[in-house]
């Protein structure tokens, strides 16, 4: 059963992954689309229009499709002042707290996300601009991402909360606990001997 669950947030982490290359891979198209639509109006005083509305579209889909990847490498912002001074148990209890309530948080999101997709869609909704972009297809592909973010949370707090019942902290720790500033000091350092590695290597 534990090999199970590890390898179900292995495939998690490696979809998660995907999406952050696809949603990095939309913020450099919509970038390159306004550089060359500042480009072409500065030459020849032309704008190919929509660039700054597609820009839009690129950043909200790309940042719903990087959430699920934030929260498994425990990349989001956390306050620790007090955390690192508590003890293992009372930290492992506080990291799964705050697992609940983001996935709480996330599914109402996510929920009322859904409504404003099937609107667009029953109301054939379009944006108010020259490209009249059928709203749902943005829409849909920025519900995308929170749904896939809800999963991961259903993933991570199912394993957590094995963990927690069995008493192992730790376990906890390492799916939902904050990253320590002596953590990630070691990771950066890790990161370092490995680049000096490549570079002699190279």
């Amino acid at each position: 059963m534990q090999t199970q669950q590890a390898s179900g947030l292995t495939y998690a982490h490696r979809i998660s992954r995907w999406g952050v290359w696809g949603g990095g891979i939309l913020t450099l198209l919509s970038a390159g689309l306004v550089c060359f639509d500042v480009i072409v109006r500065k030459l020849f005083s032309i704008s190919i229009g929509g660039a700054d509305e597609l820009s839009g579209y690129a950043f909200a889909i790309s940042t719903t499709w990087s959430l699920a990847l934030v929260v498994l490498e425990r990349a989001n912002v956390r306050v620790d002042v007090f955390y690192q001074h508590f003890s293992v148990r009372l930290a492992a209890m506080l990291d799964w707290l705050s697992l609940v309530a983001l996935a709480v948080f996330l599914t109402l999101l996510t929920r009322y996300a859904y409504e404003v997709v099937a609107t667009s869609w029953m109301q054939s909704s379009t944006a108010n601009t020259p490209l009249a972009t059928p709203l749902w297809l943005p829409q849909g592909l920025w519900l995308i991402g929170l749904v896939w973010m809800v999963v991961v949370l259903a993933l991570m707090l199912e394993r957590a909360s094995r963990a927690l019942v069995t008493g192992n902290y730790q376990m906890v720790n390492q799916i939902a606990g904050a990253r320590l500033s002596q953590e990630e000091a070691q990771e950066e350092a890790n990161a370092g001997k490995r680049r000096v590695m490549e570079d002699r290597s190279s």
